[in-house]
């Protein structure tokens, strides 16, 4: 009897546990649909390990973001984005039959996972980060408008060492206001977006420039601005 009654006070603890952890995720997510992340997990981890050195990052509202800017990372990162729920299970699909048929393992997250992971998570490759991630994603989407999700994720995204978000960047890279990214310079921004510790958006290496012209012909592709203008 007293096994069992331990057992259920334990039970009913965790239970009262998850229960206060999903209101405190939900309470949060609610809050930044509303309020402006003053900063994100990744931003963290870098000031961490780099405490000598600044971040550059400024909040830009999506209107004063050059349209061709989520056109480009859409058109790069995930052009189901209008359509899917936070995670792109079609996508994820795909990967793992490639997969299975001997090609590599390629990422499938889509921008509101990439989101959700650089806003509360940590960089990784782990089987329970990837939950996490797609929890959130999935909550993210449930609770955000799309157009939110777009603003965030360009605000927080890193492009280059300590460099965070479009504002950031367009100054960094451009010497110009996020507005007045032209075609060509969001498509180069988000070229550099898989390794942007790496790869330089203002001194682009051939593969940079390549990337870059492909996601140009995407963008093109995919009707151009008419693409998001529903979101």
């Amino acid at each position: 009897m007293a096994r069992k009654s331990a057992a259920k006070q334990l039970f009913r603890g965790a239970a009262w546990a998850l229960a206060f952890l999903l209101l405190a995720v939900f309470s949060v997510l609610m809050l930044f649909r509303y309020v402006n992340p003053p900063t994100s997990a990744f931003m963290l981890g870098y000031s961490y390990a780099n405490p000598t050195k600044e971040i550059e990052h400024t909040w830009v509202s999506l209107p004063e973001i050059s349209p061709w800017m989520p056109l480009a990372v859409v058109a790069s990162e995930d052009q189901r984005f209008p359509d899917h729920r936070g995670v792109d299970f079609s996508a994820i699909q795909n990967a793992l039959a490639e997969y299975r048929a001997g090609e590599g393992l390629r990422g499938a997250s889509t921008i509101t996972q990439q989101t959700a992971k650089n806003l509360f998570l940590w960089n990784g490759r782990s089987f329970v980060r990837k939950a996490l991630e797609a929890g959130l994603a999935l909550a993210v989407d449930a609770l955000w408008p799309k157009r939110r999700i777009l603003e965030v994720y360009l605000n927080i995204a890193e492009f280059g060492p300590g460099i965070y978000g479009v504002g950031a960047a367009s100054r960094a890279h451009f010497g110009i206001s996020a507005h007045q990214l032209s075609a060509n310079q969001s498509a180069r921004l988000a070229a550099v977006l898989p390794n942007p510790k790496v790869l330089s958006a203002a001194s682009p290496s051939p593969y940079v420039r390549e990337r870059a012209f492909w996601i140009r012909g995407q963008m093109d592709q995919l009707s151009g601005l008419k693409y998001l203008k529903d979101l």
